[in-house]
């Protein structure tokens, strides 16, 4: 299984290169019904669905930054109705 945490965003479009051409390999060496085949391509499926999550996070802004560091903060404070 790949690690994909910590990935930046432009590596992981070069990781999805690579295991997709490891999967190939995999796949003319095993067969395309392989376990081993299915695997490889189960890991390229894993690096697209982290790509397209990451796609769709907001990256925080310095005030939520702050907040997530100091959130004792009189400014960070949320008061509930």
């Amino acid at each position: 299984m790949t690690n994909i945490q910590g990935t930046a965003k432009g590596d992981i479009q070069q990781k999805i290169q690579q295991e997709v051409e490891e999967a190939r390999t995999v796949c003319d060496t095993s067969g395309d019904t392989s376990p081993e085949c299915a695997a490889a391509w189960d890991a390229v499926e894993e690096l697209r669905a982290e790509a397209s999550h990451q796609r769709q996070i907001k990256p925080k802004n310095s005030f939520e930054q702050y907040c997530d560091d100091n959130p004792d903060a009189i400014e960070c404070r949320v008061y509930d109705d």
